[in-house]
């Protein structure tokens, strides 16, 4: 697209949607922006999973935590869409595999969450690496208070790992734990 006004004529670089842009991203960020959205979505699927089992065995409080939880994790995703729409790029979703819906107990459930909360962790800080080597500052401010949250996120989910460590599966325990959640 060009802009003219009076001798000045000026160049609007679009991306693959035609949207104008301002700055081109580099194929390799944009690409871990594609991942990181899928691996938001997948996450929101399995916190919904999760949220089913709970309330399948009368965890109110627990299911209502998963529950929030997936539908944090479709935010995320959404927020991520929106800055790559807003940088001109396309969202290219994946196909999603179906969510885990098979576990022991509660503590199994809650190590798989952690695991899962890590590995977001582990994506944002590869993308934040590369988009300060590709000095792709937009890229870097967009990530640090997603980064921020994902680290009290992280966080919450150890504690409450460590909670139901020390439970030991003790029903009466659970319960408490449980009823903490649904406050």
């Amino acid at each position: 697209m060009t802009y003219t006004k009076g001798n000045l004529v000026t160049n609007v670089k679009t991306g693959p949607s035609g949207r104008a842009m301002a700055h081109p991203m580099d194929p390799s960020i944009l690409d871990a922006l594609h991942q990181h959205i899928n691996m938001e979505r997948a996450a929101s699927a399995q916190y919904f999973a999760m949220s089913i089992w709970c309330s399948e065995r009368e965890f109110k409080g627990f299911s209502n935590f998963f529950n929030k939880e997936s539908q944090n994790e479709q935010v995320h995703a959404t927020n991520f869409a929106n800055y790559l729409i807003a940088r001109g790029q396309n969202v290219a979703l994946l196909d999603l595999s179906a969510p885990n819906q098979d576990w022991t107990n509660i503590e199994d459930l809650f190590s798989y969450s952690f695991q899962m909360e890590a590995d977001v962790t582990a994506s944002l800080n590869q993308i934040y690496s590369m988009a300060e080597r590709s000095s792709d500052t937009r890229t870097t401010v967009f990530l640090d208070p997603t980064i921020e949250g994902q680290t009290a996120s992280e966080d919450e989910f150890a504690y409450l790992l460590g909670k139901l460590k020390l439970a030991n599966n003790d029903p009466s325990a659970l319960f408490i734990i449980d009823s903490e959640l649904n406050k």
